[in-house]
């Protein structure tokens, strides 16, 4: 199950658990929307996958048991804002292959 995290790693702009702008890399790496397209080129600066849109957990329980207030969101914060000129000269290099191919 996804953590849900709160906040975006390298801005640490607040990410509610409905957030539409809330991006995930396959390691649940957390970004908002606006810091994958302008600093991480689409480039995960921990593992270099590519980011989709992190799913929104249901806040209505429709099935029993399971909902936004069942399993909670984490509320752990995760900041590690990456170094701007080190990750572009990172992304550089395979920023250009589709993530499914890095």
């Amino acid at each position: 199950m996804l953590d849900i995290r709160p906040n975006c790693e390298q801005c640490d702009k607040d990410l509610a658990p409905d957030a539409t702008d809330a991006m995930i890399c396959s390691y649940e790496c957390t970004f908002c929307a606006d810091c994958v397209e302008s600093v991480l080129e689409n480039v995960c600066p921990n593992c270099g996958g590519g980011f989709v849109s992190r799913p929104v957990r249901p806040a209505t329980e429709w099935r029993a048991g399971v909902s936004r207030s069942r399993q909670k969101p984490s509320d752990k914060r995760v900041l590690k804002p990456v170094d701007g000129h080190a990750h572009k000269a990172y992304a550089q290099t395979i920023k250009t292959i589709p993530p499914e191919k890095r």
